[in-house]
């Protein structure tokens, strides 16, 4: 292998959208390119023209832009490099190593249907064309292989082998004129200087047919490395829709950060040795190494994921939260923004993603539902306000009067609640998630004493006041 300049790709096909199995090989690539000084390519594989979606492309560019994996190059479409492979095709044609296909589908259906009944895997070499027809163009075009056993390393995997029962014939180019990947994406490698070819653990078997394929076009391969799928959440099988591979715009779209994301994917199925989770992107590109790629697949865990933005999120400063926030905010939220910084300080601990804050902060700008106060007093979610119902008239008129001579300064909030708790003989379990079900109408929200002092005195004491009367009018 020679020592070339580290060129990586990223080749999607522009059939859908993109869930993290994609962006995950994009990323490991992306990391490979920047710690090699080189440089990472967008190669958009668009000749499927039957599977392409045309808002496909777009929307991969903003993947990778959001995330921070801006291409050096690209995007480079497949469609507009019909003549290059042409020329390459004419060249394995003129050797030899390419026929025209004359094949119908029907035809190729009695073929395998006859192989299955024979239990014998189906290879199109062993019904190749004696003489087959001149190539016009027109036709679908057939790689002639020359079936052997192959050795070869894997920058993942290791040192693979494999059989001349894994070599074929296939076809490289459609009658529609189009390339197919087998093809195409070896001539692609090879006009664009890729030093490494990362992708998924799909095209696998396929590599003996490349490798036939690399030495018919007399052209050098380049570094080879598998990665293995990305598992659903049980760890049994491939991460599908179904288990929660979903859009990767969607976790902007919910607030999750690029810079947890980019965390995530990069630890999943990978690490450095160490016990280390959270990775800063230059800390990544300097440890990142695909010999430490796991040979298994890798088990998505959302839980995980939320915990590691929980955790980004928790590192912003508030001006920096409050920026990123902006358009999570309840659509009731028309405070100034001093105040909603103020709440977004006292909310940052819990928030695992923004699309959240609608929910944690929306009493702070509209009062509590009475039906939902009395129903969280007469159900109450707290285990020691269950287990121990307090009179929950006699400790809010306690909790009134008491507030009604605060200043409503944090401190002296905290200061007058501790000391009520000693004159009521209760303890905070108790008494404070009876104030926070008054302000709140929730089941959980912030530290008591600065969500009182964000709401503010009058706001504060008109809801205990609330609370209070709903609880003598349901007598």
């Amino acid at each position: 292998m020679s020592s070339a300049p580290v060129r990586t790709r990223f080749a999607p096909s522009p059939t859908g959208y993109m869930h993290v199995g994609g962006v995950r090989t994009a990323l490991f690539a992306w990391l490979v390119a920047r710690q090699g000084n080189g440089q990472f390519i967008l190669r958009i594989e668009d000749t499927d023209r039957t599977r392409h979606v045309q808002e496909s492309e777009q929307h991969i560019i903003d993947c990778l832009v959001w995330l921070g994996l801006t291409p050096d190059e690209g995007p480079l479409r497949q469609s507009q490099r019909l003549d290059i492979y042409k020329h390459w095709t004419e060249k394995l044609v003129k050797a030899g190593r390419a026929y025209a296909d004359l094949t119908t589908e029907q035809q190729l259906n009695e073929l395998r249907a006859k192989a299955k009944e024979q239990k014998k895997p189906f290879l199109f070499r062993e019904h190749r064309p004696v003489n087959p027809s001149p190539w016009d163009g027109k036709t679908a075009l057939r790689f002639k292989s020359e079936p052997k056993a192959y050795k070869w390393h894997d920058e993942v995997m290791g040192d693979l082998s494999s059989g001349p029962e894994a070599i074929d014939d296939f076809i490289i180019l459609k009658s529609d004129g189009y390339p197919t990947y087998n093809f195409a994406h070896i001539v692609d490698d090879y006009d664009m200087k890729i030093s490494h070819v990362i992708r998924s653990q799909e095209f696998l078997p396929s590599v003996p047919k490349f490798l036939n394929l690399y030495e018919a076009l007399k052209i050098e391969r380049p570094k080879l490395a598998t990665l293995p799928y990305v598992m659903g959440p049980d760890g049994k099988k491939k991460l599908s829709k179904r288990d929660g591979a979903k859009d990767i715009l969607d976790y902007r779209r919910e607030g999750y950060l690029p810079e947890a994301l980019i965390n995530f994917l990069a630890t999943l199925g990978w690490n450095d040795g160490t016990e280390q989770e959270i990775f800063s992107v230059d800390e990544l590109i300097k440890k990142f190494n695909l010999s430490r790629v796991h040979h298994g697949g890798a088990r998505f865990d959302e839980q995980r994921l939320l915990w590691m933005n929980g955790h980004y999120i928790r590192q912003l400063s508030v001006e920096e939260l409050y920026q990123k926030a902006k358009d999570f905010w309840p659509k009731e939220a028309k405070e100034a923004e001093d105040y909603k910084k103020a709440v977004l300080a006292l909310v940052q601990e819990r928030l695992k993603y923004l699309a959240e804050l609608g929910q944690l902060t929306k009493f702070f700008f509209v009062e509590p539902d009475e039906k939902a106060i009395l129903k969280l007093y007469k159900n109450p979610v707290d285990k020691q306000l269950a287990k121990n119902p307090p009179n929950y008239k006699a400790y809010l008129e306690a909790v009134i009067k008491e507030l009604s001579a605060s200043d409503f300064s944090v401190r002296d909030i905290q200061n007058r609640l501790n000391r009520l708790l000693d004159k009521l003989k209760s303890k905070p379990a108790v008494l404070f998630p009876v104030i926070r079900i008054a302000i709140s109408g929730a089941s959980v929200s912030p530290e008591i004493f600065g969500t009182l002092a964000a709401v503010g005195k009058q706001k504060s004491l008109d809801r205990l006041k609330k609370a209070l009367g709903a609880l003598e009018n349901s007598a």
